[in-house]
């Protein structure tokens, strides 16, 4: 539409005009054109996320080699900190411990050893060895890996936004109307006996005049005012568009690890024979405490807690340090969750170490699944600390203690299990002397494999256990809620287990108790039943999620998709707008986002909800101001001359009225502030026209009453024998200036000062057209009487005054909540 109307300007040596259509072109499709950019930047973060360094064995020798030069059959070494280089066998390993999160969601490290059972036995490129060390066999690199499997998912565009699909249904609604009434005012011209060459320039400054050409002007002010409110909030906005596609969302896919949740695991409940305590505080910082009965307790207060605790620190190899942002853990993130619950009773790791130094220790492994740690007392005694999966741990071959302890032990185990918890439990007993065959000085730990295991693990007591989880962030279920309120399904996807996937969810709120949570492998077997009747998704794949994304969108829905992890990439990219966090995330998910959150604030999704609805809602504005003055125009020039006004406005008065009316004021509509009841109210339903809810209805309305105004001027000074002319070129567009006006969001405010400033400069320059002499030279006009400059501002106020009544009468309403199947 923009390129006709240029072309056509250009036809009418209209420069001026065809100068800012041109100028409004350039500007959007540079924007448009350096975001499109980001798409193979998406790819290319694939190999910047690779290890820049591996070490490798090859022909006898141990080397430093680049990731990108590790191929299949190279042998790599791994150690703790180390990013894996390659996909591959895992052929040796000690206490090696990978976290996968980044990959696959799931939050709990995985135990990595020369095994036929691909979880433990291969480990991928891209995830970080936590704790040990071990060898692997390359097996896949490249497009092979799992990293570039995800690169091939990542390759489809992101298509259309929601007011991209609306504006193009628009254009060409508005030609096919623009062209069918500009013929039929170029007909009635010829008809009376106007020169063609005068009526078809009429008809085609008419048909310029008709298309709001600041339109596009409009939103990119819309969306920047937007982004820079974002950034104000710590989002960075990628894509300009996501601003607006926001606000239409209808659905909210989220990961759970490192997006709902801290992406770090927290004891949180605590129990032992004498009763539950609940730990408090976020991340690894000394802060928080332990809770009793809605109490705060320390060591002293709680013995039993102190034991239970003491124990998990004794039996412990990570390690917590500070950091200028946050603390953070050295070794597994299970063990550092204990030993902040520790620090938040009042214990400290290293005076147990100096008071109960450690001489000996049984490893944790998969078959028996605990750790076992000895310590030696100052009166020479044995302190025996062990920890361990319940099932393994609440044995009679393993405690000593009896029947019915074990059996509430083994119901508390379940119930914190049902919750979402990774229970652990521990067990201590204490030792006269050491045995002879194990003996060892303090500082030379032992490690005796199965002979040891049976010597220190039998006779224990039990001290209690502890539910350790990834906690969800403070802000989520905030969050959630506040999604609720505003018409969005929050829907959960995560490769984590289905019942830590349940439990966060039924927490914040996002799925009812007992709803059924869908696992991947119902994905694959076809047994989910329909996608979008599922709240809560585990143990999927980035296969899956990309399907499970695809599934609400064919079913009509606007989809935003957050994550952090390599593995949400492809959904991310797929969404209509992917939000990644920005400190967690992984390069991966932030080329692929469009809202990247600086803050990890999942909050800010919200405030963006809003700010999209803002703009929305603004180019609704526009287009009621714009649409119903060139509705007026067209009116005046198809119904002046059966009032007597053979040709109400020459070709130039319209193009003049045209670029002040949707020149700085239209565009100035764009900056109108928000209305707060619009984040309490559902989206508007992805298949309305950008006019639809009555929005063409109160066009017809406006440009009527504008019309009716115009010509009631234009017949008073014909009949008066006054320059008719003139008074309707000053009328017409003084009063479409009142509409800008009447069209605010917060009127008698001093909101958005930039339109009061436009239409105060529009109606000078209004004025100026038939009282400065170039300016009538050019627009063909005559000065107006003081008498007749009155009336004409007089009537121009109707324009507000209409504006602001039908906006009572007929107020815009509210968009009809879209209920997702199920």
């Amino acid at each position: 539409m923009l390129l006709a109307a240029a072309a056509l300007t250009i036809a009418t040596s209209d420069f001026t005009d065809a100068a800012v259509i041109l100028l409004v072109i350039t500007v959007n499709t540079a924007v448009g054109v350096a975001q499109e950019v980001r798409a193979e930047q998406a790819v290319a973060a694939l190999s910047a996320m690779s290890a820049p360094a591996a070490r490798v064995v090859r022909d006898g020798a141990e080397r430093s080699v680049p990731a990108a030069e590790v191929v299949p059959g190279d042998v790599v070494l791994l150690a703790e900190g180390d990013i894996v280089p390659a996909d591959g066998d895992v052929t040796d390993a000690v206490r090696l411990l990978a976290d996968e999160s980044s990959l696959t969601g799931e939050s709990v490290p995985v135990e990595k050893a020369p095994d036929q059972d691909p979880a433990r036995g291969t480990v991928s490129a891209g995830t970080v060895v936590v704790r040990g060390h071990g060898r692997a066999l390359v097996t896949a690199t490249g497009a092979r890996s799992a990293f570039g499997r995800i690169a091939a998912l990542l390759g489809a565009p992101p298509g259309l936004t929601p007011l991209q699909h609306r504006l193009a249904r628009f254009g060409r609604v508005l030609a096919a109307v623009t062209v069918g009434l500009c013929a039929v005012v170029l007909a009635l011209g010829l008809v009376r006996g106007q020169p063609v060459e005068l009526m078809v320039v009429a008809a085609i400054s008419l048909a310029v005049a008709a298309v709001p050409e600041s339109l596009p002007a409009v939103i990119t002010l819309a969306l920047a005012l937007g982004a820079r409110r974002m950034a104000d909030r710590h989002a960075i906005v990628r894509r300009l568009p996501a601003v607006e596609t926001l606000g239409s969302v209808t659905v909210l896919a989220t990961d759970k690890t490192g997006t709902l949740t801290e992406g770090r695991m927290a004891a949180e409940r605590l129990w032992t024979p004498y009763g539950p305590a609940t730990v408090t505080g976020t991340g690894y910082a000394p802060t928080g405490g332990v809770l009793r009965d809605g109490l705060p307790v320390t060591a002293e207060d709680a013995p039993d807690l102190a034991a239970l605790l003491t124990a998990a620190l004794l039996c412990n190899d990570a390690a917590l340090a500070p950091a200028p942002a946050a603390w953070h853990a050295l070794g597994d993130p299970t063990e550092a969750a204990l030993l902040a619950a520790g620090r938040r009773l009042g214990l400290d790791k290293a005076a147990l170490d100096r008071e109960l130094p450690r001489i000996d220790e049984v490893p944790f492994d998969s078959i028996r699944k605990r750790m076992t740690t000895v310590h030696l007392r100052p009166d020479g005694s044995l302190h025996v600390a062990c920890k361990g999966a319940p099932e393994t741990m609440l044995s009679p071959g393993i405690l000593a203690d009896g029947p019915e302890l074990l059996t509430r032990a083994e119901a508390e185990a379940e119930g914190l299990a049902r919750a979402g918890h990774r229970v652990l439990a521990v067990a201590t007993a204490g030792r006269s002397r050491r045995p002879q065959a194990q003996s060892a000085e303090p500082g030379e730990v032992g490690r005796h494999g199965a002979e040891a295991a049976t010597t220190w693990e039998s006779g224990l007591s039990l001290r209690g256990l502890i539910g350790i989880l990834d906690p969800p962030r403070e802000a989520s279920a905030a969050t959630v809620a506040a999604c609720g309120r505003a018409g969005i399904t929050p829907v959960l996807i995560t490769g984590d287990h289905p019942l830590t996937a349940g439990a966060v969810a039924q927490r914040l709120g996002i799925a009812r108790q007992g709803r059924e949570v869908v696992t991947g492998q119902q994905l694959r077997t076809s047994t989910a039943g329909a996608l979008t009747d599922v709240r809560v998704f585990a143990r999927t794949t980035p296969e899956q999620k990309l399907d499970i994304v695809r599934a609400w969108r064919s079913a009509g829905h606007v989809v935003a998709m957050t994550g952090d992890g390599v593995n949400d990439g492809p959904a991310l990219r797929q969404a209509d707008i992917g939000v990644a966090m920005g400190r967690r995330g992984t390069e991966v998910a932030r080329q692929a986002a469009d809202l990247v959150l600086a803050d990890d604030n999942l909050g800010t999704v919200v405030s963006a909800v809003e700010e999209g609805r803002r703009v929305y809602a603004n180019v609704r504005r526009f287009l009621l101001y714009a649409l119903a003055g060139g509705a007026a125009e067209i009116l005046v020039m198809l119904l002046g001359p059966f009032m007597g006004m053979p040709l109400p406005l020459l070709p130039a008065q319209i193009l003049w009225i045209n670029l002040l009316t949707h020149g700085l004021p239209g565009v100035a509509l764009g900056a109108e502030p928000v209305d707060p009841r619009v984040i309490r109210q559902p989206p508007r339903p992805p298949e309305e026209s950008v006019l639809g809810a009555g929005l063409w209805a109160r066009i017809l309305l406006m440009g009527g009453a504008v019309a009716t105004v115009t010509l009631a001027a234009g017949v008073w000074g014909r009949q008066t024998d006054r320059p008719w002319q003139s008074l309707v070129f000053l009328v017409l567009g003084a009063t479409q200036l009142g509409v800008a006006l009447g069209s605010r969001a917060r009127p008698g405010s001093t909101a958005n000062p930039f339109l009061l400033i436009a239409v105060a400069v529009a109606l000078m320059l209004q004025v100026a057209g038939v009282y400065l002499s170039p300016l009538r030279a050019v627009l063909d006009t005559e000065p107006l009487a003081l008498t007749e400059l009155a009336v004409a501002c007089a009537l121009s106020g109707i324009g507000y005054v209409l504006m602001r009544v039908q906006a009572r009468v007929r107020p815009e309403p509210p968009p009809r909540a879209q209920m997702p199947a199920g």
